[in-house]
């Protein structure tokens, strides 16, 4: 049983990654934003986090900084692709190809430094629940932060007048501009927010989740956040579910050795990517189904006055 205690709990961790970048590119795609540089986003954010972990001996200032490194590169994502009309799916990809090599090369002097010891955050008396408290409450808090922010974006996105503003602006730009609201303003705001949860995700990689940092060491997570906002149909709490789905093949076949099961470690590193494309076919059969989810004018520029 320990066993499964422990799966459970490294799901719940590997699963954090991919719903605060979901949950924060979901925010953009609210608000008609496409932004393919989640990748390089994270992995900037990353290198950030770790430097200044490792400088400070902060992991909380660590995380800052891959927020801050986040939300800069988004506003420079955001002014290129709403301010000057630039195809977003060609500056996303421009952007993830830059987030990778300036990672490479910002992080040379990192691959072998040790971060300081990490501090441990049982929850008290749930922590020492025998099998459920190492399993539940025996995590970083932003993995409690992950939930949190889920239920929190759903209260503002379905319960708020700023949150029906945003999907507003997804829904019809062209509508909005006209009631007098600031399209772009928000959907740039938008972009910023989202890439800094992006970043957040990023430094919560490199700072807690493996404790260092190597070249790439994002690995296809933020390809795998953005299809994940398809596979929730744009839902908060789906993505958090989604999050943890994925997280959970991830950490399956590790489990799986653990227990003397012989796994090759190829077929592990591709069941992420099989899985994203086994739920992505499984959806895709009914287009009306995510027609009808999705922001109608999602990656589309949108031009005041027209």
């Amino acid at each position: 049983m320990d066993s499964y205690a422990l799966l459970l709990g490294s799901m719940l961790s590997a699963g954090t990654v991919l719903a605060i970048a979901s949950l924060g590119l979901l925010i953009n795609e609210k608000a008609g934003i496409v932004n393919l540089g989640a990748e390089g986003l994270m992995l900037c954010a990353a290198i950030a986090g770790f430097a200044t972990t490792v400088q400070t001996g902060s992991t909380w200032i660590g995380f800052l900084a891959g927020m801050a490194v986040g939300a800069f590169l988004s506003m420079l994502f955001g002014l290129l692709v709403i301010w000057l009309n630039t195809n977003q799916y060609a500056t996303g990809l421009a952007l993830s190809l830059f987030g990778v090599g300036f990672s490479a090369f910002a992080g040379k002097d990192y691959v072998q430094a040790k971060l300081p010891e990490s501090v441990q955050y049982p929850l008290p008396f749930l922590g020492d629940i025998p099998l459920v408290g190492p399993a539940l409450f025996r995590h970083h808090p932003i993995v409690y932060f992950a939930v949190f922010l889920a239920f929190a974006l759903i209260w503002f996105l379905y319960r708020t007048r700023s949150g029906l503003v945003l999907r507003s602006v997804g829904e019809s730009p062209e509508s909005a501009h006209a009631l007098g609201y600031p399209v772009r303003r928000i959907r740039l705001l938008a972009v910023v927010a989202g890439g800094a949860l992006c970043g957040l995700a990023g430094a919560y990689l490199s700072v807690v989740y493996t404790g260092l940092w190597v070249e790439n060491m994002v690995a296809g997570k933020g390809w795998i956040a953005l299809a994940l906002t398809t596979f929730a149909t744009w839902r908060p709490a789906r993505v958090l579910l989604g999050a943890y789905l994925f997280g959970g093949v991830t950490m399956l076949g590790f489990h799986l050795q653990s227990v003397g099961v012989d796994v090759p470690s190829q077929f592990l590193n591709m069941m992420p990517y099989v899985a994203t494309i086994v739920v992505l076919a499984l959806i895709s059969r009914n287009p009306a189904f995510i027609r009808v989810n999705m922001p109608a004018s999602i990656g589309k520029p949108f031009y005041p006055g027209s």
